[in-house]
Formats: structure tokens, sequence, C-alpha cells
């Protein structure tokens, strides 16, 4: 025993011996991160071999760049190396905790536009594990420092440095190769960024994310017209007529968009200890004058509440990294909604939001999209404790709207967004009116509490519109932009439903979001249509009375006879009335049973859905990343001109008031005079509060 001993020590004091120690201990600590932290979704003996195997090459590749240098720089410089590989696995853990994917470049070039609020995040779901990453490393400079190993000052030679550089590269080839056999066409049709971590690791990704990222780049400069030709066939073979029940049945309404953050649909008639958390929702959900679809899915990727807006405003996918809004909502020609319905129709757009206009990149992307108008939080009064997490507490910027809201010429569309039901879900005591859950979880037992406090809100913008009587020339439209609970969250999302556990069709049903669109003397009633966000546009311009036909969109009229009900998740799964695909799993939609092994009928049916899965995310992903629609002439329809539109808080009030069809506001209609009197809130922050004005 003691002579193994010594052998083992006697190589450990050679640079060799150690290079070796710190490759395994990396690995080891990567492969037991890949377990506990990520939901990679590892099934097999030929993935679970993989997943340990592909910690050694990059590890080797890049601990190795330490090899090339002399005496004890090489070791320093292989802990630095190990302490960076260590911190990017650590920010990823993060990451990945929040958003359920992984960090991309265009994630890091658009953190700037999300960074408000971040850190809070952050460490409020850091855990005391999360830093055994930095054991190794730690553990690695203590022997450095104490000199428990001799440090080998002897020369390394340059070929055998350049031989362990090799044998990186080939252990790589040969786990690439074992990947491509168990998961055919791995880096050129996947959408999920889990099946890449999976197969080839976390460092492997982010090169792939690097290339991918810089391709796209290359893309956008080299397209051109006929890169649309695919796309026009593909949207025109698609197109779904609008069902004549409807079409036209909203023509010369307002539309009113109420964001509702990170609502899921489960919330609706759902009760915590017998109490209603959405009391106010669930009544509009019910209403015969409501159109309310119960299978409808929420199809965001990593841009999260920026991709549910891009599908919201275009009918087109986020992208499967980074955010569209951030990466390309500046430069993009689009032809969205609020261009639309302006050129078209003559409606005054605007979007209210009550954070920094800069989040998500709004302030840019809406000139792009064609608002005439964003109202962003320095429009608004300021409010003692007014404010928590992401803006403006709900029920403060739901009544400071009106103030807007009533001096827009109508017919207008206007899209509230919330932002209190957001993670980390923070409430002060005087907001919480219902009781936590219990289910163990900290992260989710908040959730109905912010989400309790969103239906009040909610409850007292339509008693507004109802006492004012804007709510009879409108169009109410409310949807969940993206889960609140993400799956990373599973022993809770088991007791939420009523199980002992779940599997991958329980959390794929868990991505259901409301979708309600209410009107006076509309035919309503709970629509059991599959459908997602990217078919909320073509389902508006339909009841509005516009033809989409001649449309870029890759959404379908959810009230259409022929929609094709597939709904896409951005990577790569679907969900269709007879089949659903998640994480690699096939079930059947209706009784969730799994599916262990296709029929031969059965794989035919599921290879075409995903075909015409692949191929609409895809062609999406031309349009955007070539930004397409620059060479796509809309008839009867003029680019936007984004120099045309200021969000500078005078020069957007002095057009407000100087607008020549002012005289068709609420507000002149009410004597010139505001109805922000007829607004009654129970918010507390409001109640004593004084010197409370706009600007002016």
């Amino acid at each position: 025993m003691n002579t193994a001993l010594k052998k083992i020590r006697r190589g450990l004091n050679t640079k060799l011996g150690f290079f070796i120690f710190s490759v395994l201990l990396f690995a080891v600590k990567s492969y037991w991160a890949y377990k506990t932290k990520f939901n990679l979704g590892v099934k097999g003996g030929v993935q679970e071999f993989l997943l340990a195997f592909n910690t050694l090459p990059a590890a080797i590749i890049l601990l190795g760049i330490a090899l090339y240098f002399r005496g004890r720089l090489s070791y320093w410089l292989m802990s630095i190396i190990n302490f960076l590989l260590s911190t990017w696995l650590f920010a990823n853990i993060l990451y990945y905790r929040e958003f359920s994917d992984f960090i991309t470049f265009n994630v890091i070039k658009g953190s700037g536009a999300t960074s408000n609020n971040l850190g809070k995040s952050f460490l409020g779901i850091m855990r005391p594990s999360d830093f055994c990453v930095y054991l190794d490393v730690i553990v690695v400079i203590l022997i450095l420092l104490f000199h428990v190993l001799r440090v080998d000052m002897r020369y390394f030679k340059i070929r055998y440095a350049a031989t362990i550089t090799v044998i990186g590269f080939a252990l790589f080839g040969v786990n690439l190769g074992m990947a491509e056999g168990n998961r055919s066409q791995l880096l050129t049709r996947t959408f999920d960024n889990n099946y890449i971590v999976k197969y080839l690791g976390l460092e492997a990704y982010t090169v792939y994310d690097g290339i991918k990222t810089t391709h796209n780049s290359a893309i956008k400069a080299q397209a051109s017209k006929k890169d649309m030709a695919p796309v026009q066939r593909w949207i025109k073979k698609n197109y779904a007529g609008p069902n004549m029940q409807y079409y036209g049945k909203a023509k010369g309404k307002n539309i009113i968009i109420i964001h509702l953050e990170s609502f899921q649909q489960f919330l609706i008639d759902y009760k915590v200890n017998g109490q209603e958390v959405t009391p106010n929702i669930n009544k509009l959900y019910h209403s015969e004058n409501t159109l309310s679809f119960d299978n409808f899915f929420h199809q965001v990727g990593q841009g999260k509440t920026a991709d549910a807006e891009m599908m919201l405003e275009n009918s087109l996918f986020g992208l499967p990294e980074g955010s569209a809004m951030v990466t390309d909502g500046t430069t993009n020609t689009f032809q969205s909604a609020p261009a639309l319905l302006h050129q078209k129709l003559g409606y005054t757009t605007a979007s209210f939001h009550g954070d920094v206009p800069s989040f998500w990149n709004r302030d840019n992307a809406y000139k792009s999209f064609g608002y005439d108008y964003f109202f962003s939080k320095e429009y608004y009064p300021t409010t003692k404790n007014g404010e928590i997490g992401y803006g403006m507490k709900d029920k403060i910027f739901l009544k400071d709207s009106v103030n807007y809201l009533d001096q827009l010429p109508q017919p207008f569309y206007a899209k509230l967004i919330t932002v209190t039901n957001h993670y980390p879900y923070l409430l002060d005591k005087k907001n919480k009116t219902i009781d936590a859950l219990k289910t163990g979880d900290d992260t989710v037992d908040p959730y109905v509490q912010t989400a309790h406090y969103l239906d009040q809100s909610v409850g007292e913008l339509l008693n507004y519109l109802d006492k004012t009587g804007l709510r009879k020339n409108s169009v109410l439209v409310l949807y969940g932009d993206h889960y609140g609970i993400s799956n990373n969250h599973q022993p809770a999302i088991a007791k939420l439903s009523g199980k002992k556990s779940v599997n991958n069709y329980d959390l794929a049903m868990f991505q259901k979001v409301p979708f309600m669109i209410n009107m006076d003397g509309l035919q309503g009633g709970v629509n059991h249509t599959y459908g997602g966000e990217i078919d909320v546009l073509p389902t508006l311009e339909d009841l509005l009375g516009i033809s989409s036909n001649k449309y870029i969109q890759f959404g379908q009229d959810l009230l259409s006879k022929q929609n094709k009900q597939i709904v896409p998740f951005r990577n790569g799964d679907w969900v269709t009335p007879k089949y659903t695909k998640y994480n690699g799993d096939y079930y059947y939609t209706k009784s969730g049973k799994q599916i262990k092994h296709l029929s031969k009928s059965q794989k035919v049916t599921v290879d075409r859905i995903q075909k015409w899965v692949t191929t609409d995310l895809g062609l999406s992903d031309k349009v955007m990343n070539g930004d397409l629609l620059r060479f796509y002439k809309l008839p009867g329809f003029k680019k936007v001109n984004k120099k045309e539109y200021s969000y500078n808080l005078k020069k957007a009030l002095k057009k407000l008031k100087t607008d020549k069809k002012r005289k068709n506001s609420v507000r002149a209609q009410n004597g010139g005079k505001s109805t922000l009197d007829d607004y009654t809130t129970d918010a507390p922050e409001l109640q004593n509060s004084t010197n409370r004005k706009f600007p002016k």
C-alpha cells in the first residue's frame, strides 16, 4: 500500500502527473455539476457514458495550454484556467436555474438590456452547493501554496505538450462521433442547447454557440431577395383562412392587451386554502363574451418576455439563442402589428411598461415595430415604495397608465406589461392577501401571492374600463408570456398537480399559459384548439377584418377551421391534439400515456410533424437572422422609418397633446378632463401619498 502511494506521489511530483490530477478533478467536478445542477435528460448507457466522457477533451485541451510554459508559471496558469472554467460553469448553473438554458453570446451581448435587478435575482437563487465547483481549484492552490507536492522545474518539451493537445482533439472527435451515432445531425438540426451540453459538454457548447453566432452575422451580410422564396412558399402552403363567423367582428374597436407576467394556465380556478388565487381573471375567463383557449402554450426561448412580445407583434419566433429583440430589434426590418394597424386602420399604438426603456432593448425595437408611443418608467410619478423587482408595482402602474391611455386617439392599440408576478416573486407584507403555497420550495411558494396581487390589479383596471364605458368599445386580450415555475422545480410541480411525481408529459402540459379575448357581444366560450403565442397576431387580424394572406407570419388563426394545431416549442419539441413530444419522449396527448415503442404508422406521423416543426422554426430563424423582410414588399405597407419615432419624454407628451385626432380620445369625450379619478385602487402606497405629479 505504501509503495503504491509513493508511486502516486512521485507521479504527482511531475508536471505531467500534476496535469493529469488537475484534469481528473475538473472532469469529476463537471460531471457532478451536469448530474446535479442541470436537467439534461440523460437516458441509457451511451448517453450516461458520453456525459462523463465529454468532460475530458475540453479539460485536456484547455488545461494543456499551461504545459507550453515553464516552471511555476505553468502550474499557476493551470490553476487560473481551471478557475476561469469553473466560473463559467458557476455562471451557467445560476442562469440555468432561472431560465432552464445555458448562456449564449447573444445573451451576453444583450445583458446590458436586461441587467436591471438581475443581480438581486441571482443572489436569490444561489445555493451553498453551487460553490463546490471551486473546490478543486482551492485544493490545487493549497497544494501549491503549502508545497504538498514538488513543482517540477524540468523543461516539458513542446512536442509532448502538442501531443497532449492532439490527444484532446482526438478524444473530442471520438466524443462527437459517438454523439452523432446516438443523436443524428446533432449540430445541424438541434434547437435545444441541452442536447449539445449533454453530448459534448459545456465548453464545446460555448465554442459551438460562438461559431453559430458569428455564422449568423455572416448570414445577414450575405442574405438576398432569393432567400425569401422558400419562406413565401411555406407561408402560402400553411395559410389558414379566416373563420367567417368571427371575421371583422372587432373592426374599429380599441385593442387593449394585458401582458400577464409569468402567468401559467394552472392558476385559472386554482385555490389556496379555499381562496381563489385569481378571481377576477377567472371571471373574465369564464365570461360568455370571452373566447378562452385552454390548450394554449408559451413558445419562448432564452428571450422569455421579449420572445413573447416578438411573437405577439410579428408572428415570428424568437431565436434559439439570446433575444431577437436585443440582437435584431434595432437593425432588422419588421412588418409588425403596431405599424400594420396604424397604416391600414388608422390605429394609435402605444406600449406601457413601468421599468427603464432599455430593458430588452424595447426603446429601439419598438421603433422598428412602429409604436407611436412607449410610456416607460420616466413617464410616471415617483411613488415611495412603489417599485419592486423589475419595475413599478402593478396596481400603481395600471392606475397611472390611465393618465396616458385616456389621451390616446381612438381606435388605439395599447399593450400594458405587468411585472410584479416576476421571479423571484417579491412582495411586501402589506400587499400579501393570500397564503403562500407549502410545497417546501422557497422559490415556488410565494408565486401565488404575486399572482393574486396581479389579479387584483387587473380587477381594478377592469372596473375602470367598465366605469368609463371604455370596455364597450374595446377588445381585451390577456395572455401569459411564459412559465413562472421552471422545470427545475419538479417536486413542487408534482405537489401543485396533486401527483407524487411528474414526467415529461406533465412538464409539457405545464407550459400552458392563458390566452383570452373579451369583447362586448362576442360569442365566447372555452375553445379547445391547440395553439401558441405565434398564433395571436393572425387571430387578431382576422377579428379586425384584416386579410393576412400576404403577410410573412408563422402563426395561424386559432379560430380558423384550417388551423393545423401543431404547437412547436422553441427547442423543437411539440404538441398536437393526438401526440406530444417532449424531451425525447412521446405521449398520447389526451391520456398522457407514454408511447414507448412507436408503431410504423406512428413513426411516419411523428416524423412528418417533426419535419413540419423543424421547417417552421428554421424558416422563421432565416427571416430573423437574414433580416429577410427588408427584401419583401408587402402590398399597401410602407416600410417603417425608425427615424420618425421618438420616445423622448417632452417630445412624446407634446405630440400627444397636439395630435390632430385627439378629439377621439376618452379624455376629449369627457370634456377634456382626465378620467384618472374614475380609477379606484387599494394600493397601500397611494393611500397617503401626496405630491405625486406626472411629468410635463
